[in-house]
């Protein structure tokens, strides 16, 4: 128990640190500007409120801002799944990390998943938790690296008990709720949805 709660303590540590140099070394872009510049014909009203295009390049400008090596999105790859009525995409980052997603009728997102494959019985790793910030700054524009880290936080899964072979937390923040959840010895998911 020790040795996860000082890696865990490490990986957040390692976390805040790159979150820090970035806020240092950027300035952060203005989301009244961001508003502006967006013509009201392409504003999405429903799940995420950004088409997989703006997902895209949020996702990377968070990767760019925080200097997160490794996570660059270069091609979503979407599948029509006409019957349901929701389109889906996937990005597969490495072996043991994938991003999926659902699209609604408007083209705008539903919701999005990450999957990790590995021993759930070790710690989370450093790059699913920086791609789970990752995904937090992306959904929400005016948050900080510190921000995302409160939402990790709120979920539980850096605190000093974490069962982490029998773990589900969420949180809701902004109308979004985030969960991160262990299917079984080899497979955990963190999702962000519309909170219901």
């Amino acid at each position: 128990m020790p040795i996860r709660f000082i890696f865990l303590t490490t990986a957040c540590f390692a976390i805040a640190s790159i979150g820090l140099y970035g806020m240092l070394t950027l300035s952060s872009n203005s989301t009244q500007s961001e508003i502006d510049q967006t013509p009201s014909s392409q504003i999405k009203l429903s799940g995420l409120h950004m088409t997989t295009e703006e997902f895209k390049n949020k996702f990377n400008g968070a990767v760019g801002k925080y200097r997160l090596n490794g996570l660059s999105i270069t091609r979503l790859n979407i599948q029509d799944s006409s019957e349901q009525g929701t389109d889906t995409f996937e990005y597969v980052f490495n072996d043991e990390l994938r991003l999926v997603g659902a699209v609604n009728a408007d083209e705008s997102i539903q919701e999005v998943r990450l999957y990790a494959t590995g021993d759930t019985s070790e710690p989370t790793g450093g790059i699913f938790l920086t791609a789970i910030a990752t995904l937090i700054l992306t959904t929400n524009s005016e948050y900080t690296y510190n921000d995302a880290q409160d939402v990790i936080q709120d979920i539980g899964l850096l605190g000093r008990d974490v069962n982490q072979s029998d773990f589900n937390g969420a949180t809701v923040r902004n109308g979004l709720e985030y969960r991160f959840s262990v299917q079984d010895s080899e497979h955990s998911t963190f999702e962000i949805t519309v909170a219901r």
